[in-house]
């Protein structure tokens, strides 16, 4: 085999893959997440959850999969932690019981006071200048294929 055929595995560097960075990027994020969310009381799957019934009210799970990502599996017993802290209801549709409709109780909704601050917390611990965090998520949810 000549040099010339020999593949080169330059592209196999683990600094060469743009999987890594985003997926290390990610796990920071969380981690720094975590003192706020612990406060209350929720994981960071928990709180993008609340986060999307803060916006919307209610959803069904469906959706709620589609939106964050989340698969069933995921969700379900997520969902379940939600309803036993008496954040949310889980009711199953009276038109069609396949959809399981979700929808943020009293006390869910009040912990949206406590949680309106946590942007700004998070903000403020990130290495990343305002603008770089709008060009960053402009890219991002371009590569989920969403539009922003």
């Amino acid at each position: 085999m000549k040099k010339e055929d020999t593949p080169s595995y330059e592209c196999l560097r683990i600094e060469n893959q743009l999987c890594f960075p985003l997926y290390a990027c990610a796990k920071e994020v969380v981690r720094r997440y975590k003192p706020y969310l612990d406060a209350l009381g929720l994981t960071y799957t928990q709180y993008i959850t609340m986060l999307v019934l803060w916006e919307y009210g209610t959803s069904t799970v469906k959706a709620l999969g589609e939106y964050l990502y989340l698969d069933s599996g995921t969700l379900t017993p997520l969902l379940k932690k939600l309803e036993e802290r008496g954040l949310i209801t889980r009711v199953r549709d009276r038109q069609d019981e396949r959809n399981l409709n979700i929808a943020l109780t009293a006390e869910g909704e009040k912990l949206k006071e406590d949680a309106v601050k946590i942007p700004a917390q998070i903000g403020g611990c990130l290495c990343i200048t305002p603008e770089d965090a709008e060009t960053l998520y402009r890219i991002l949810y371009r590569i989920l294929q969403k539009k922003d």
